[in-house]
């Protein structure tokens, strides 16, 4: 397909009019001012619409959307012992399947390509991704109440076969993590030992860190230090780290994380939600630290348009910082392309641009929201209106386009989750 006439948000984030964008074979083949040479294929008419990078999602567990709107109103804690645990035990492989796919259809709608998810029944959410057209990165999130070893936890066992056997499939959409639920959930014999296991692997951790005050003055009676102390002391982060969250940072740990090249998955959404509060992401780049966008589950979000939490993360920090050059447009866009394509592990994705990967969104500038264009990038970030995403596109293929979704039957999507929703709710 060849995109004509069209507006972009070239890899530098910045705006061009008129450009002609070729997609063969899953990548951007051409980006120019004129129609590549010899070129008789199928051509998009971009007049009045843009196209940009897909959005990238880097900490998410999308089959809450069976949770969506239960447990509300509060703590963390509370929350997740005596509502989110209780619930999720009862989840079968079917709810989760079902479940991933209405994330998968929401986050395709709202123009995002790609998701780091954290959640068991692994198998049913990477076919849910496989039949899609959907990237993921899949780790199951490990924890240990029963004091057995590394070798004999179940979620471990899970993410090993995972590596071993589905990491790179779908043609790289999927790729398979490790995690380490949060310091609360596991123990140090658990997290020394899967830091020992990956040492010279090519392998990516997912974990939980300093979501809140309570959890890090928790952890400093248990173990004396910080999360990101105890995680440096264990050697979990002398791996590829994506840490969510990370609201509750002492002094010492933003250099821990600087040092270590850990990337925050920042969550704003979800930590207002739940009143774990704010992160503080300025002083976080200040010190180099990479940082990308989550939307956490569609419990405690409770949604999962990027677009939207893009808006909230480029807002927050001006008032609570009373600056308004806090996080500026570019900086928010490149957090959820390029800054979470990094994250994932995946250096073809994230940017606009001939040879990457061809994960792209377009979006229509005749909408009410889009006018007029002072600054496009700006229009994105602060006004754009979810009506006016039109397409979105994964590896060249369209898997949404004018309220189509073109992988996905969602009538029977709604069927199984809401048949979930009542047989679990009657096992209550």
């Amino acid at each position: 397909m060849l995109f004509k006439n069209i507006t972009i948000i070239d890899e530098n984030l910045d705006v061009k009019k008129n450009m002609f964008v070729l997609v063969q074979d899953g990548r951007i083949a051409y980006v120019g001012a004129a129609v590549p040479e010899g070129y008789d294929g199928e051509m998009f008419d971009g007049s009045r619409k843009l196209l940009m990078s897909a959005l990238i999602n880097i900490h998410a567990h999308s089959p809450m959307t069976l949770l969506r709107g239960y447990g509300e109103g509060m703590a963390l804690s509370d929350w997740l012992f005596t509502k989110i645990f209780p619930f999720e035990a009862k989840m079968r492989e079917r709810d989760v399947y079902y479940s991933m796919l209405l994330g998968i259809a929401e986050m395709m709608k709202y123009g995002t390509a790609a998701s780091t998810e954290m959640y068991f029944h692994t198998d049913a959410i990477v076919r849910a991704a496989l039949e899609s057209g959907f990237k993921i990165n899949i780790s199951s999130g490990i924890t240990s109440f029963d004091g057995k070893p590394l070798s004999e936890n179940a979620n471990f066992l899970c993410e090993q076969k995972n590596f071993e056997t589905i990491h790179g499939a779908g043609g790289g959409r999927i790729l398979a993590d490790f995690s380490i639920h949060g310091e609360y959930t596991s123990n140090p014999g658990i997290v020394g030992g899967l830091a020992a296991y990956l040492k010279g692997k090519d392998a990516r951790v997912h974990i939980h860190l300093s979501e809140t005050k309570k959890e890090v003055a928790e952890c400093r009676e248990r173990h004396g230090i910080t999360p990101p102390a105890y995680f440096e002391k264990l050697g979990l982060f002398d791996l590829p780290v994506t840490a969510a969250h990370c609201v509750a940072l002492e002094d010492g740990d933003f250099d821990i994380l600087s040092r270590h090249d850990v990337t925050i998955a920042h969550c704003p959404v979800s930590n207002l939600k739940l009143a774990s509060g704010v992160a503080n992401i300025p002083r976080a780049l200040r010190a180099g630290i990479s940082v990308g966008l989550g939307t956490d589950g569609p419990s405690s979000n409770n949604a999962l348009n990027l677009f939207s939490d893009l808006k909230l993360f480029a807002l927050l920090h001006k008032g609570v910082g009373g600056d308004p050059k806090l996080i500026g447009a570019k900086e928010a866009l490149l957090s959820v392309t390029a800054n979470g394509a990094r994250a994932q592990g995946r250096a073809d994705c994230g940017v606009l641009k001939a040879g990457a990967r061809a994960d792209l969104v377009v979006i229509d500038l005749d909408t009410p929201s889009m006018q007029p264009e002072h600054d496009l990038v700006s229009n994105i970030v602060y006004s754009l209106d979810p009506s006016a995403i039109f397409m979105t596109m994964i590896d060249g293929q369209v898997v949404y386009r004018d309220g189509e979704f073109k992988t996905i039957d969602l009538e029977k999507v709604y069927f199984e989750v809401e048949s979930s929703k009542k047989r679990i709710l009657s096992e209550l």
